[in-house]
């Protein structure tokens, strides 16, 4: 089997887990290959005797059966837009902080090959949310696995974003912000916004406001189906929108809508995962000093 690493940063602290990485995959003779960005991290640490094949386009990556994203969960958002339409399974591996998407522990390390070796694990589809406009953004990557959001740029005056569901008026929004979220994203930007939690297979989106100057304005949960518009008004002609980490500037004239993108992540889920342990745990559920 043949399988691609990627990862945006490493730390010394964690090169003994990448070496140890490395080992378990040649244990089971996994042909590894790595990223050209990850390949450059790798090579900032001199020559540490690990061997690999670079990935040099989208074509190679076709090849590979799967793809572990090395660091935190941001990490393996640029992971999915590395994968994009191939839908390569991904699995995480946390050497970040949070770790709700990057759910491998580095104790867990040869425990976690060794159940992908043995093709002990599931596939979870996660919806993506797909941006459409007239004008190419995010150099075609228009994709997401968290969230879309539109927000206030260079003032301090909110903005109105008057929102339409499928071509009907739902509402208009006076905020810092609008967010419309995945269930993946709903334990991201959207969940501090005060959004609701959804569980990952769900057929849902959340639309949540950042900062709405009306108290009574909530979150609210649509059909993924939908096909969500925005028209944008402001004291400044530009604002920003962004797709997961990634940000652009825009104008108020510039048409938008987001509805289900066509084809999926897949997350690979090894024996040891629960969504909701990772929620109780990663949230800290039911910590108090009176039990």
């Amino acid at each position: 089997m043949k399988v691609a690493l990627h990862g945006l940063a490493l730390k010394l602290e964690f090169l003994k887990d990448v070496q140890a990485l490395f080992s378990a995959l040649e244990s089971y003779q996994f042909e590894i290959f790595v990223t050209k960005q990850f390949d450059r991290q790798i090579r900032m640490h001199g020559n540490i005797g690990l061997n690999y094949s670079v990935l040099e386009s989208k074509k190679d990556m076709k090849l590979m059966d799967f793809l572990i994203s090395i660091g935190g969960d941001g990490t393996l958002l640029d992971a999915v837009c590395q994968v994009g339409s191939l839908e390569t399974p991904i699995l995480g591996l946390n050497t970040g902080r949070l770790g709700f998407l990057a759910t491998v522990a580095t104790d867990k390390i040869k425990e976690a090959i060794r159940h992908i070796a043995e093709e002990n694990y599931q596939i979870e589809n996660r919806t993506l949310i797909s941006l459409q406009s007239k004008r190419k953004l995010f150099n075609g990557l228009n994709f997401g696995l968290n969230e879309f959001t539109i927000h206030k740029r260079d003032t301090s005056s909110m903005i109105t974003v008057h929102t339409y569901i499928n071509g009907e008026y739902l509402n208009s929004y006076w905020a810092d912000g609008l967010i419309v979220a995945t269930p993946t994203g709903s334990t991201g930007y959207s969940l501090s916004c005060g959004g609701p939690l959804i569980s990952p297979e769900a057929k849902n989106l959340v639309i949540t406001p950042v900062s709405p100057h009306n108290l009574n304005v909530r979150p609210i949960i649509v059909s993924d189906d939908s096909e969500i518009s925005f028209e944008i008004e402001g004291r400044t002609e530009k604002f920003l929108i962004s797709l997961d980490s990634r940000s652009t500037s825009i104008s108020s004239e510039l048409k938008l809508s987001v509805r289900k993108e066509r084809f999926h992540a897949r997350l690979m889920k090894l024996p040891s995962y629960n969504f909701f342990d990772t929620l109780r745990y990663k949230l800290n559920w039911g910590l108090d000093m009176r039990n």
